[in-house]
């Protein structure tokens, strides 16, 4: 059998996704949520976008961590790539945010690319590609702590226009098109999964990620497809960085590239479930309003836990040991776990 046969038996050989139910899913959702915000308060509203962008960033590192086998703990990098070049054209050089997404989607995608090549040519694998990662990501956090094109430590302050504009993407605080943008962006960003893994490239990927070694040897390029899903991973988690500065208006080195900001890419997949499509989804579904329910129920506890009040942090303690129940009680995640269930019966 010749080289150029075999990739296309491999990819035979794969099992087949239903992409079709997948994306009627996802549009049914999206019909579903658009008139939602006329139906939230302002705080919950915030609370929504909130978990559309956490459900953006982990859709993205769920591509290259679930389905590309490449665990990041450096996916801050990209995101601040995204933001960074948005501030940056917007606030030095008076470019349109849109403009300045597609800016960053390529430099995130070209960051990808040279961090794929330059880890993979070496074959690091497992925890070795995970600090891999991280280093990149700090170093990108060190030279914009310490570079005056960047505006060193003080980060950026989007500057407020004096009305509502789409080609600015600026809004009323509490106006509803930054959920429609958020929406938009996360479909986007299920499209972008159900497709690239129903594409060939996809297929490859998953199988370098079950056995890069027998995949070789099939003749499918297993670098080349594993730096591209970095790439596609990076571009995807770009646009969540513009979002997220075109939102609270503001960045710094140590909120676009602190390991923070990986680890609120990493969580949703995990609680809702690696490797699968909508994990992501209901991983943000959950995690969003948990910060803030944690955070009202302990500073403002019921009179049966008065004793709570004042206790500095709790919150967040609370916060960390339902994550950690979850995590033992569903290991497989919340989407994992209920596809299990429903195969078993």
């Amino acid at each position: 059998m010749t080289t150029t046969t075999q990739p296309a038996a491999a990819t035979k050989a794969l099992p087949k996704l239903p992409w079709s139910r997948h994306l009627l899913v996802t549009a049914v959702l999206a019909v579903v949520l658009i008139p939602l915000p006329m139906l939230l308060d302002p705080a919950a509203e915030a609370v929504a976008i909130r978990v559309l962008l956490f459900a953006i960033m982990s859709i993205s590192w769920n591509i290259m961590s679930g389905f590309g086998g490449l665990f990041s703990f450096g996916h801050a990098a990209f995101f601040g790539i995204g933001a960074y070049s948005t501030a940056w054209l917007q606030v030095e050089k008076g470019v349109s945010p849109w403009i300045g997404m597609a800016v960053g989607v390529v430099i995130a995608a070209l960051f990808a690319l040279v961090m794929g090549v330059l880890a993979l040519r070496y074959k690091l694998k497992g925890a070795y590609f995970a600090l891999v990662t991280l280093a990149f990501a700090e170093m990108l956090r060190l030279w914009a702590t310490n570079s005056d094109l960047v505006n060193r430590a003080v980060g950026y302050h989007v500057p407020l226009r004096p009305e509502e504009s789409w080609w600015w993407m600026q809004f009323a605080p509490d106006s509803a098109n930054y959920f429609f943008i958020a929406l938009g962006l996360m479909i986007l960003g299920l499209l972008v999964s159900i497709l690239f893994l129903r594409s060939r490239a996809g297929q490859f990927a998953l199988a370098a990620r079950d056995d890069d070694e027998a995949s070789a040897a099939l003749g499918i390029p297993v670098v080349r497809y594993k730096v591209l899903t970095m790439m596609v991973s990076a571009a995807l988690m770009a646009t969540a960085g513009t979002l997220y500065l075109q939102y609270y208006l503001f960045i710094d080195p140590d909120l676009a590239f602190g390991s923070a900001m990986s680890i609120q890419a990493i969580l949703p997949a995990v609680i809702g479930g690696v490797a699968t499509i909508w994990g992501p989804v209901i991983g943000a579904v959950v995690l969003g309003p948990l910060t803030d329910i944690t955070a009202t129920l302990l500073r403002n506890p019921p009179p049966f836990l008065d004793f709570l009040a004042g206790r500095g942090g709790l919150d967040v303690v609370v916060y960390g040991i339902l994550l950690v129940i979850i995590i033992l009680v569903l290991p497989k995640g919340i989407y994992g776990a209920l596809r299990d269930r429903w195969s078993r019966r």
